[in-house]
């Protein structure tokens, strides 16, 4: 049975309105609007799960499911203060994948759920159910520029709509908005001074290169800077780069963006940096544009970074050409909060070691990665199963055909 459902009918699905196998939709978007809105009105909350891109990179399957699903150990270690766990291994899910007209139908679904379902009242706070419109976060930001606490703001808000069920954010919500603003804003004059700074710079050396990205309302976004021996270093060493967001943040937390590489003494060098406000595409896709055009439209061989989807997207959009290698270490250090939970996991560390470390030949991997799969019956591991789906960006033995100056980790 095959039902079309356009995106203006979605918010006005009834609770009988249950999702069956051959829904098809025009989008995964539209489709996840839609079991989004069922999971409201049933009393769950709803997550993407898992995704897979075909040998193109085009999305073909995707996975929702309740966001109750999976395990989740309690990270306190005072009993007195221990937390209700909201994971409960919930295995409610919808499987859906896209056909070759072009729709997004449903291929397997389970409405099970093992854990009380709230009234639509109270599923509205859920994550994937609150937003603050346009008119909302203008009004933050006026009352915060003014010097109204939070707390005054927020039920200013609520006050106008007529109370707190007719709103769809909660204060918390409102707090990191206006931290991101106040960022955005940073600091009375320091814009100016950077700027008037970096251009001192460049009238004593024409070669110092810099760009600042604003907004609609002048406000600072993105800053990419580079040193005349920046460039020249990377003439002569830039085969491979290392790009990594998580080394530090500055005092308005946008955090510190290094493109580095190695010289012929094995020591970290600078290829140019930045300050971001965002990790999200757009934000590293101009970075990425802007460090290219500062280094002669030269891109490079190999680029290593943390496993960001929005990297890897900025990277597959600005480097298409380049091949693109997870740090390994970012990956590895995963294992204990990721498998740790397992009987044996002293094994399972072990053999996943020795398919990563110890494996000559794709074959060699696929044949140690799979025993431990069926021996520790680890088929149902989502992390396991994406990390093998993406091999070719982080085991040694699929990138060992591309030189990496010595270097797998950011």
């Amino acid at each position: 049975m095959e039902k079309d459902i356009e995106v203006e009918e979605l918010e006005k699905i009834d609770e009988d309105d249950e999702p069956i196998i051959g829904m098809s939709f025009d989008s995964d978007v539209d489709l996840f609007i839609y079991f989004k809105e069922y999971g409201k009105k049933k009393g769950f909350p709803v997550l993407r799960r898992t995704s897979r891109n075909d040998s193109d990179e085009i999305l073909r399957n995707v996975t929702f499911a309740c966001g109750r699903s999976g395990e989740t150990r309690s990270k306190y270690v005072n009993i007195l203060k221990l937390q209700p766990n909201a994971k409960t291994g919930c295995n409610a899910r919808l499987g859906a994948g896209l056909g070759d007209n072009g729709k997004w139908t449903i291929q397997s679904l389970n409405l099970e759920h093992n854990h009380v379902l709230l009234t639509p009242t109270k599923s509205k706070y859920f994550r994937c159910n609150r937003s603050l419109n346009t008119y909302a976060k203008k009004k933050l930001d006026v009352n915060d520029r003014a010097g109204i606490r939070l707390c005054k703001n927020y039920q200013s808000l609520v006050t106008e709509v007529g109370g707190h069920e007719n709103v769809t954010f909660i204060e918390r919500d409102c707090r990191n908005h206006v931290q991101k603003e106040r960022r955005l804003r940073l600091g009375d004059g320091d814009v100016a001074a950077l700027q008037n700074y970096f251009m001192k710079v460049q009238v004593e050396d024409n070669r110092f290169y810099f760009s600042m990205q604003v907004d609609d309302e002048r406000r600072l976004k993105n800053i990419f800077w580079a040193e005349p021996r920046n460039m020249e270093a990377y003439k002569e060493f830039g085969d491979v780069v290392t790009f990594d967001t998580t080394y530090l943040t500055n005092k308005y937390d946008m955090p510190f963006a290094p493109f580095v590489g190695v010289n012929h003494h094995e020591h970290s060098i600078l290829f140019g940096c930045g300050l971001i406000l965002h990790e999200d595409i757009e934000t590293f896709t101009w970075l990425f544009r802007t460090w290219l055009s500062c280094m002669s439209n030269s891109a490079p061989n190999g680029i290593i970074t943390d496993q960001g989807r929005a990297m890897k997207v900025a990277i597959q959009n600005v480097f298409p050409n380049t091949r693109h290698r997870w740090c390994l270490w970012h990956i590895m250090k995963k294992i204990p909060e990721k498998l740790g939970g397992y009987k044996e996991y002293r094994n399972i560390n072990n053999v996943l070691h020795c398919a990563v470390y110890d494996s000559q030949s794709a074959a060699k991997f696929k044949e140690t990665w799979h025993r431990m799969i069926i021996e520790y019956d680890l088929g149902d591991n989502e992390w396991l199963r994406s990390l093998y789906d993406e091999r070719h960006h982080w085991v040694p033995c699929y990138l060992n055909n591309t030189f990496w100056a010595r270097m797998s980790s950011t």
